[in-house]
C-alpha cells in the first residue's frame, strides 16, 4: 500500500522516457527519409541540367570544374543546411532559457557570454571562407586525380598499362598530387586547431571572470553556494550552447557557399536554344504530300569551330544531299567528317551560314523535332551494359521482339546474337555479374542495329563498317540499299570499298567539299579520290600518280 502514493509519478515518468526515446526514433527516420529526398531531388538537377546543356560545354574545362563542384556537394550539403538551420533554432530555444536564470545575477553576464564566444563566430566564418576558396582552388587538381584514379583501375586502360609499364608513373603523379593537396590541407586544418585552441582559452578567461564575480558575491553574503553551483551550471551550458550555435551558424554560412556551386551550375545557359516560334515537325509536312523518300540536306557556306578552338574547322563548306540519296564523304583525318554529323544534329550551331533540312534552317525546328528525324551511328558508340534487346531499343521506345529482331539483321547481328547464351536476353559488358563482352566489330553491329531500329528519315552513319572483317562488310554493303530505302543516308567512312556502293561521293579536305561525283565518275577525274583509291587497291602505286 506504501507504494501507491509514488506508483502515479514512476508511471508518468517512464511514460515521459518512453515517448522521449519515440520522438527521438521519428527524429532520426524522419531526417533519414528527409535526406535521401533531398539527396535525390538534388542529383536529379544535376541530370536534367546536365542533359539540356548543350555539346560546347563538354569541350571547356571551366564545365568540368562546375559538374564536379556541383556533383561533389551537391549529394550532402542541403541536408547538412537543414541540419544547422535545426540545431540554430535548438540551441537558441535553450539558450534562452540559460539567459533567463544568468539575468537575476546581473544583466551584464549574457554580454560576457556573447563576448567571449564571438571569437568563435569569426574563426568559424573565417576557415569556412577559407575552406571554400580552397575547394574552388583545387578542384581542377581534384578531378586530375579522379583521372589518375580511372587510368589506374579501368579496363579500357588495363591493357596499355600493362604493356607499356607505365602504372608507376601514373601512380606516382597520383601520389605527388594527393601530397600536395594533402598537406595544404592539413596545414589549414592545424591553423584552424591553433586558432580554435586560442579562442577556448578566451573563453575560459570569461569564465574565470564570471565565476571570480560569483565567489566574491558569496564572500560578501550576496550569495549562496548554491547560486554559486547554480550559476557554475548554467553559464558553462550557456557557453557550450553559445559555441554550438557560432558553430550553427559557420556550418550554415559554409554550406550556402558550397551550394553557391551547385546554383552556378543550374544557372548555365545552353548555346543551342530552342527557336521562338518552332515550325512544325517534317513528318508532319511528309504526310501533307511532300518527297516520300527523305529530305534533302543542305549546308550553304558553313564556316565553323569548336569553342575555344583556334583552328577553323569547315571554312565556306557547300553540300548537298537530295532526297532519298545515299552520299558517302570521304576526306582525311580533321578534315571536318564528324562535325557535318554535329552540326545536322544541332548539337553546334555554325559561325557562319546555315544547315537546312527540306530548305529549312535548323535553327527554326524545335531540337526535340528535328533530331526525331535522324538517327545516326557514331563513330564510337555506347556500349550499354544491358540486354541484347535494351541495347537494340534504347531510346526508340520500341519493345516488339520482331521490330528487334528485324534491325538486328539489318545490322548483320543476328549471328552474332545467336551464337550468345541467351540470345537477345543476353547481358552484355562486364560491368555487372553475368555479362558477357564483345568484340568491337560486334559492339559495332548492335549500335549499327540500335540505329536502324529508329524509323527515321535521315540515316548519318560514321563509319559503318571500320570494325568489320571484309567478309562481314561485303554482306553488309550488299544489303545496304535496301536499308536506306525510303530515306536520305550520308555515310562517313574512310573506306573507298564503301563509298563506291553511295550514289554520290564528296572528297573533304580542309574543311571543304573538294571534289564530288560518282566513283566512276571521280575516277575519270583523276583528282585526290582517284589518287587515293590507287594506293588504297594498289599499294604498289606511289602518292599522287
Amino acid at each position: 500500500m506504501a507504494l501507491k502514493p509514488a506508483l502515479l509519478p514512476a508511471l508518468v515518468m517512464g511514460g515521459l522516457l518512453l515517448l522521449g526515446q519515440m520522438l527521438n526514433s521519428l527524429l532520426g527516420m524522419v531526417r533519414t527519409e528527409q535526406g535521401e529526398l533531398v539527396k535525390d531531388y538534388v542529383t536529379s538537377l544535376v541530370h536534367q541540367q546536365s542533359i539540356r546543356l548543350d555539346l560546347a560545354f563538354y569541350d571547356s574545362p571551366d564545365y568540368y570544374d562546375h559538374l564536379h563542384r556541383a556533383r561533389g556537394e551537391a549529394s550532402y550539403r542541403p541536408v547538412s543546411l537543414l541540419e544547422s538551420l535545426g540545431g540554430l533554432l535548438q540551441n537558441a530555444i535553450t539558450l534562452v532559457a540559460m539567459l533567463a536564470v544568468l539575468l537575476p545575477y546581473g544583466v551584464w553576464l549574457p554580454i560576457i557570454l556573447l563576448v567571449s564566444t564571438l571569437p568563435a563566430l569569426y574563426i568559424a566564418l573565417h576557415y569556412r571562407v577559407r575552406e571554400h576558396d580552397y575547394w574552388l582552388r583545387t578542384t581542377a587538381d581534384e578531378r586530375r586525380t579522379w583521372y589518375y584514379d580511372w587510368l589506374l583501375t579501368a579496363r579500357a586502360t588495363a591493357a596499355e598499362l600493362r604493356l607499356f609499364g607505365h602504372a608507376g608513373r601514373l601512380q606516382a603523379a597520383y601520389q605527388a598530387l594527393r601530397q600536395r593537396l594533402r598537406t595544404e590541407r592539413l596545414q589549414m586544418n592545424r591553423q584552424q586547431s591553433v586558432a580554435r585552441l586560442a579562442v577556448s582559452a578566451l573563453a575560459l578567461l570569461g569564465t574565470g571572470a564570471a565565476m571570480g564575480y560569483m565567489l566574491w558575491r558569496v564572500v560578501q553574503g550576496l550569495a549562496t553556494l548554491g547560486d554559486l553551483a547554480l550559476f557554475y551550471a548554467a553559464f558553462s551550458q550557456g557557453q557550450g550552447l553559445m559555441r554550438s550555435l557560432m558553430e550553427n551558424l559557420g556550418q550554415i554560412y559554409s554550406n550556402s557557399l558550397f551550394l553557391g556551386n551547385l546554383f552556378e551550375f543550374l544557372a548555365l545557359q545552353p548555346q543551342v536554344v530552342e527557336p521562338a516560334n518552332p515550325l512544325p515537325p517534317l513528318a508532319a509536312s511528309k504526310e501533307a504530300g511532300g518527297d516520300a523518300n527523305g529530305p534533302s540536306i543542305r549546308f550553304s557556306k558553313v564556316s565553323f569551330r569548336y569553342p575555344g578552338g583556334s583552328r577553323a574547322i569547315l571554312q565556306d563548306l557547300n553540300l548537298e544531299v537530295a532526297p532519298g540519296q545515299v552520299a558517302a564523304i570521304v576526306g582525311p583525318n580533321g578534315a571536318g567528317k564528324s562535325t557535318l554529323i554535329k552540326l545536322l544534329c544541332r548539337f553546334y550551331d555554325p559561325d557562319a551560314g546555315q544547315v537546312e533540312l527540306d530548305g529549312v534552317d535548323l535553327r527554326e525546328l524545335s531540337l526535340e523535332a528535328l533530331r526525331s528525324q535522324i538517327t545516326v551511328l557514331f563513330q564510337e558508340p555506347v556500349q550499354y551494359n544491358a540486354s541484347v534487346s535494351e541495347n537494340i531499343a534504347i531510346g526508340t521506345g520500341a519493345e516488339r521482339a520482331s521490330a528487334i529482331q528485324t534491325a538486328a539483321q539489318a545490322a548483320g547481328a543476328d549471328g552474332v546474337i545467336a551464337r550468345l547464351p541467351q540470345g537477345y536476353d543476353t547481358l552484355l559488358g562486364t560491368w555487372f555479374e553475368g555479362g558477357t563482352n564483345l568484340s568491337v566489330g560486334e559492339w559495332q553491329r548492335i549500335a549499327l542495329a540500335r540505329a536502324f531500329l529508329r524509323q527515321a528519315p535521315v540515316v548519318v552513319l560514321d563509319e559503318p563498317t571500320s570494325a568489320m572483317d571484309s567478309w562481314a562488310e561485303a554482306d553488309w554493303l550488299q544489303r545496304l540499299r535496301g536499308l536506306a530505302a525510303g530515306r536520305t543516308a550520308i555515310i562517313i567512312t574512310h573506306r573507298f570499298t564503301t563509298a563506291r556502293y553511295a550514289d554520290v561521293i564528296h572528297v573533304m579536305d580542309g574543311g571543304r567539299i573538294i571534289e564530288s561525283g560518282s566513283h566512276e565518275e571521280l575516277l575519270a577525274l583523276g583528282g585526290r579520290y582517284a589518287c587515293s583509291w590507287r594506293a588504297q587497291t594498289d599499294p604498289g602505286t606511289p602518292p599522287g600518280r
